[in-house]
């Protein structure tokens, strides 16, 4: 959606009385999660902040809740990314604290939902409700197989419904996805991590900061062995 149209949808919302923003939920000031599920919505938002660089601007955030219409209950995927678009300036304001689709101009490219129990409605509710929102792609990460057969499901919309898409690769967001096995801030468990292309992690930032320690490292022990003293003096 241009800017331009997006502005004329928002006038026009904003013009209506009836939208009082103010009566909108925009937190419950009630967050209950496990440990998991809490340490996995992180790892999924700040590698894309810490690694990635679209060459456009994104939003990617957890728990926070999605209003496709002011006159319906919010939706909070525990996790989505949405290209093209950035928070405004003052988050404080009560118009700028959720992903309020008609602001935006457009609903995100990607929901994902990490499942703990059968009560979340991941394959009911809320597989009709991101279809209805217009989100490209869901994403269903069931590490107990609680609700599907398989650990990860990708869903694309298609002609306003989701189909079972084969593989992890985002095309229209151009990242994939993965399952790792590993330790993230003291907890090893199986998670689920983007990656690019190649299958390549994208790196914490912790991971980052580690990796280019090594690769100096790498470059100090070669100029070494060719007689060369590294300038440390930066």
């Amino acid at each position: 959606m241009s800017s331009a149209l997006a502005a004329i949808e928002e006038k026009v919302y904003d013009d209506v009385p009836e939208i009082d923003y103010e009566s909108l939920i925009t937190e419950d000031d009630q967050p209950v999660d496990n440990i998991f599920s809490e340490k996995q919505q992180r790892l999924l938002v700040e590698p894309l902040y810490s690694s990635w660089n679209p060459g456009t601007p994104f939003m990617a955030a957890a728990n926070v809740g999605m209003y496709n219409s002011p006159y319906q209950p919010a939706i909070v995927p525990d996790m989505f990314l949405s290209l093209d678009v950035q928070p405004a300036e003052d988050v404080w304001k009560k118009r700028n604290r959720c992903y309020f689709v008609w602001k935006f101009g457009k609903p995100p490219e990607v929901a994902l939902e990490i499942v703990s129990n059968k009560k979340g409605g991941e394959t009911g509710n809320k597989f009709k409700k991101y279809a209805q929102i217009g989100v490209w792609y869901y994403i269903i990460f069931d590490p107990q197989l609680c609700v599907q057969e398989n650990i990860v499901q990708v869903y694309q919309l298609s002609l306003g419904r989701f189909v079972l898409k084969d593989g992890f690769h985002l095309d229209q967001v151009n990242l994939g996805l993965t399952l790792w096995d590993g330790v993230f801030e003291g907890l090893d468990a199986q998670w689920l991590r983007w990656c690019d292309a190649e299958g390549i992690l994208l790196p914490t930032g912790e991971e980052g900061r580690i990796q280019e320690h090594q690769r100096v490292e790498r470059l100090t022990a070669q100029l070494r062995a060719l007689g060369v003293e590294p300038n440390n003096g930066g």
